[in-house]
């Protein structure tokens, strides 16, 4: 019997098509694993199905539904509104006890979809009589769940060492969340996307925040270099955010319980600064599957690098990295070089602080010449250009338009889908 052309059914099909029974029978069906729609439209419908149709349907709905939340609660997702662990019904001052208590909610709705697969398996095992052939029994490592650690790193790692890594990329994932603060896609103070349109500006953000607990940044402009040079720096705003986003008072806790987390390799004194230095990017890259949303303007050996955020590029965009950022910052390196080279000559100071300044100044002087011919022959070129790019063109169109202005990665030629 061929399951019935009837809306009521639709939740029923879906529970059949993803319980062991299809899988079964498809492989007597199609031995070759072709599951196309001949061999799927000729799985029977079993008789007497009808009388748990209310069950299946209520199984099946409470899946789709979970299923659902789960990946929407991830930001790559077009429906995404809010992190999951700034949501009130997790959210406590310590940052450790929040993702505790999220924690404990994943492991539950886990634990529940596995109930509702295995529920939805013995119903269509009885259904087809096939108790002697199968059992209803679904591993953790086959829910589908983003949150499931079992599912999402594989199932040949403890248990240590998967609850490890989740945690780790969900303080990844609270960095990211906050970065989008920093540029407005996001907000602290309303769900959903704020700005995504192109050219959106400080204005628009406004409008639709005008008391911001968690401002924007103005420019579309935010650096990310090794030591607070701008009030806007990176690391500096990460750390506002935690302050506002889990309050004043455990505030230091929280970034070294953020910083502990990020520090897979267990490098010494490790901090927020060096996560954006080093894996940031990488990581960002990796999220939006090599189609980045933050673009990196870096100079060749990463002594000077700034964001932006494409939403919000516009024609002069460049010209703020160029002037405001980076001969900013190249004026202020040769500052700090000749204050250098005032200790290195100073009869007050002692040998060791002479030989100190001596070796800095190596460093600065190597990093001023680096910053001056990424400004030759990379930014003040792209500047004077005043490119416009168009959105709707994507990544992969847009990103080599700024040449060797922006931070090279592989993958960003393939022909994948936007």
């Amino acid at each position: 019997m061929v399951a019935p052309c009837d809306s009521k059914y639709l939740m029923a099909l879906a529970g059949l098509l993803n319980c062991n029974v299809s899988n079964y029978l498809l492989k007597l069906l199609a031995p070759t694993m072709d599951y196309n729609q001949g061999p799927v439209s000729k799985l029977p419908w079993p008789n007497g199905i009808d009388l748990r149709i209310n069950a299946i349907n209520h199984d099946v709905n409470l899946l789709v539904t979970r299923t659902q939340i789960d990946w929407d609660a991830y930001e790559t997702s077009w429906d995404f509104t809010c992190l999951q662990l700034l949501d009130p019904d997790y959210l406590q001052s310590f940052l450790k006890a929040t993702y505790q208590k999220l924690r404990t909610h994943w492991q539950e709705v886990t634990l529940e979809m596995q109930r509702l697969e295995e529920e939805n398996n013995r119903i269509f095992i009885d259904a087809y009589g096939l108790q002697d052939e199968l059992k209803p029994d679904v591993p953790l490592n086959e829910i589908t769940l983003t949150c499931n650690p079992h599912y999402r790193y594989g199932n040949d790692k403890s248990e240590e060492e998967l609850e490890a890594l989740l945690l780790a990329d969900t303080m990844r994932e609270l960095v990211s969340y906050a970065v989008g603060c920093m540029f407005g896609r996001y907000a602290l103070d309303k769900p959903g996307l704020i700005l995504a349109n192109q050219g959106e500006t400080f204005e628009d953000y406004l409008k639709q925040i005008p008391e911001p607990s968690f401002p924007a940044d103005k420019d579309n402009v935010i650096p990310m270099l090794d030591g607070d040079w701008f009030a806007d720096d990176i690391a500096e705003r990460f750390r506002k955010f935690l302050r506002v986003a889990f309050g004043e008072e455990h505030y230091e806790e929280n970034l070294r319980f953020v910083e502990q987390w990020l520090n897979i390799k267990g490098k010494r004194n490790y901090t927020i600064r060096d996560y954006f230095l080093g894996e940031f990017y990488t990581d960002h890259v990796k999220r939006y599957k090599k189609r980045p949303i933050y673009w990196l303007f870096s100079s060749s050996k990463g002594s000077f690098n700034a964001l932006i955020y494409m939403h919000r590029y516009r024609p002069d965009t460049v010209s703020v990295v160029l002037n405001d950022y980076l001969r900013e910052f190249r004026t202020k390196l040769t500052s700090h070089k000749n204050n250098l080279e005032a200790v290195s000559i100073s009869a007050g100071s002692s040998q060791g602080e002479k030989t100190k300044a001596l070796k800095e100044i190596e460093k600065i002087t190597r990093m001023i010449a680096e910053v001056k011919e990424y400004e030759d022959e990379a930014l003040y070129p792209l500047a004077t250009r005043q490119l416009e790019i168009d959105l709707d063109d994507g990544v992969r169109v847009n990103y080599p338009k700024f040449g060797a202005a922006l931070k090279k990665f592989s993958g960003l030629d393939s022909k994948e889908e936007e």
